[in-house]
């Protein structure tokens, strides 16, 4: 049972796929709360529903939000022993089987800011030529970042980023610029189509020969990975390469992809043909000139007979509503005919019965996922009264464009039966168990303990297998932290050598001053005290700085400057002047000119006062 603050991250989900188009469901929740509460940390914020209401009313949170969540962690040539497996497959497996003129099709699915696809286009340039390359590669690089993306269009990076890079195809495909940074080749960038794309709502690009997507699946849960992995197989060409970061391993799907090099995260596609592929077959040839109608039609003679060996019952419904096709179980169970290809759904009783199915559809036409109902009970044609599992899929063709939908009934009542037999065989069991639980009860508690050890070892082992992940995600949050940390470093060091330098040049002036300068804060307290004034009065810096002036015990009439200081403090004067009869460090009567102006910040703040002292020897009146 979810407790509170799980339902409140759930809400905080939901809001963000709702207001932003970000679905991150299928992300693994512990991964996902910790981004976000390190957000939340940012911001002083301590519920989740409390961030969601700060959400709403700071909307330029939501780049920060996604800045977190989408690490974005990358580099060149990362795992390089996995790049020289890569390069030797694709030789081996793509580039030896195609002839000279055929494209070669690439996806970089998740490429963040870039280096993954570049380092991709450098491969295949190696292997091709440059000017092979420009011919032949059709190149596509996507993430669901648009931040990311737009650093990725502008292929420049700082020289510390290309360290991995060897230094002949650093001078081959890296062109300097000033601030030390690097630009990726201009003739061979343009070759690369950068798009933003959700790979877990969106359609995959199709009839690849290679497609990478590198240590982005271990932030999804099993069944989004599921998804994905599924639409990975459908975008690949047969036998072509699946790349994949070290961390993810496709242990449960081996009807998908066959190992071609582990340690590198090299696999391939296996061929699998199925009802829908057919389907998006025949839906581009009817949309197609090239066929004639006795080719479509000899199309949709085996696309039916294909549907009638199919061992559960199903219809194709078109999007204006009308029915496509209907294979023969369905006519049995439905009472239809191949007559009733064409009329509208609404017309038929297959609308509502055994369930509702026209609502359905439009649910399936706008969230673009499979639907499905279990235990659906119906009588047929046959006067029969039968348990259905229904499922309603929309079919999409090469460009992910809707097509039709797909409606299938799976024959569930002998199942059901069964299962109620089984349930009255288990009473009967339980009934049986109960009168010899007296004499077994010692082994069943020894089966008890050796049932909970197994679970026990079940659990720590899925646990270290979560932990090893999260450790990974972890290692590259905390490069992207230290990397933020360094730029911080550097600037902080800039500062304080601007800092210094200004420091000395101040101490440089007030040093060459042939008057004594004091500098006095609101409170009168002594701030700055030149060497002029230590020469003057006798009292050093240490001293005098940090004490009230009123109380330094100099020479000079100090009781006499109260009215002008107060007055240039106070902003009511600009500039004051007295001068005073006075004895200086010697002991030596002599005239002192006493001048004070206001001591002024940069926001014309007055924060004290400056003081002026020199020798007078020029005679005048006193002021």
């Amino acid at each position: 049972m979810r407790t509170e603050p799980d339902q409140a991250f759930e809400a905080l989900v939901h809001f963000l796929r709702d207001h932003r188009g970000f679905d991150f469901s299928g992300y693994k929740r512990a991964s996902l709360m910790r981004r976000v509460r390190k957000r939340m940390a940012a911001v002083a914020v301590e519920s989740f529903g409390a961030y969601q209401d700060f959400l709403e009313v700071h909307p330029e949170e939501f780049t920060q939000l996604f800045n977190t969540i989408l690490i974005n962690v990358t580099e060149f040539f990362r795992d390089a022993e996995a790049w020289e497996a890569l390069a030797q497959e694709l030789a081996r497996r793509v580039l030896a089987r195609k002839a000279d003129h055929e494209p070669i099709r690439v996806w970089s699915a998740g490429c963040a800011t870039g280096q993954e696809t570049y380092t991709l286009a450098v491969v295949l340039a190696e292997a091709l030529g440059v000017e092979r390359f420009k011919e032949r590669v059709k190149l596509y690089a996507t993430d669901i970042d648009d931040e990311a993306l737009a650093l990725a269009r502008l292929a420049g990076y700082p020289e510390s980023a290309l360290q991995a890079v060897p230094a002949a195809l650093r001078e081959r495909y890296f062109e300097p610029q000033p601030g030390e940074r690097w630009v990726f080749r201009n003739d061979l960038r343009r070759l690369i189509i950068f798009g933003r794309h959700d790979l877990v709502q969106d359609a995959p690009i199709s009839h690849l020969d290679l497609l990478v997507c590198r240590n982005t699946l271990m932030y999804f849960n099993s069944e989004t990975q599921a998804r994905i992995l599924s639409r990975f197989h459908f975008a690949l060409e047969p036998e072509r390469l699946l790349f994949l970061g070290r961390a993810e391993m496709l242990r449960s799907h081996a009807a998908l992809f066959a190992p071609v090099d582990l340690r590198a995260r090299l696999f391939s596609r296996l061929p699998r043909t199925n009802l829908r592929e057919r389907l998006l077959m025949l839906t581009q040839t009817r949309t197609s000139h090239a066929f004639s109608d006795a080719r479509l039609s000899q199309q949709l003679r085996l696309l039916q007979a294909a549907l009638d060996t199919e061992p559960v019952a199903q219809v194709l419904v078109g999007l204006d509503g009308s029915l496509l096709l209907v294979n023969q179980m369905a006519r049995g169970f439905f009472g239809l005919s191949l007559a009733d290809v064409g009329r509208p759904l609404q017309d038929l009783a297959l609308s509502y019965r055994p369930v509702e199915l026209r609502s359905r559809i439009e649910q399936v036409r706008t969230e673009l996922h499979p639907l499905r109902l279990s235990n659906v009970e119906g009588v047929l044609s046959d006067g029969e009264l039968r348990t259905l599992d229904v499922q309603v899929a929309p079919l999409t063709g090469d460009d992910g464009a809707l097509v039709a939908f797909s409606v299938s009934f799976s024959d569930v009542t002998h199942f059901r039966r069964l299962q109620a037999e089984l349930q009255e065989a288990n009473q009967e069991l339980e009934t049986a168990f109960e009168e010899l639980q007296s004499t077994n009860e010692e082994l069943e508690t020894t089966n008890e303990e050796l049932q909970s050890t197994i679970e026990e070892l079940e659990t720590t082992n899925e646990e270290l297998q979560s932990t090893n992940e999260e450790l990974e995600t972890m290692n590259e949050e905390l490069q992207s932290t230290n990397e933020e940390i360094a730029t911080i470093n550097e600037e902080l060091s800039r500062r304080t050598a601007e800092l210094h330098h200004v420091n000395a040049q101040l101490a440089s002036i007030l040093t060459s001053l042939r008057v004594g300068v004091a500098v006095l804060d609101r409170a009168q307290d002594v701030r700055l005290w030149n060497r002029k004034a230590e020469d003057l009065w006798g009292v050093r810096a240490d001293e005098a700085e940090g004490h009230a002036f009123q109380n330094l015990d100099i020479g000079l009439p100090i009781e006499r400057l109260k009215s002008a200081l107060r007055a240039c403090i106070d902003g009511a004067s600009d500039y004051e002047e007295l001068v005073l009869d006075a004895i200086n460090r010697r002991g030596k009567p002599m005239r002192c000119r006493v001048s004070c102006t206001p001591f002024v910040n940069h926001d014309r703040e007055i924060r004290g006062a400056v003081v002026l002292m020199e020798e007078w020897n020029n005679g005048g009146n006193e002021v």
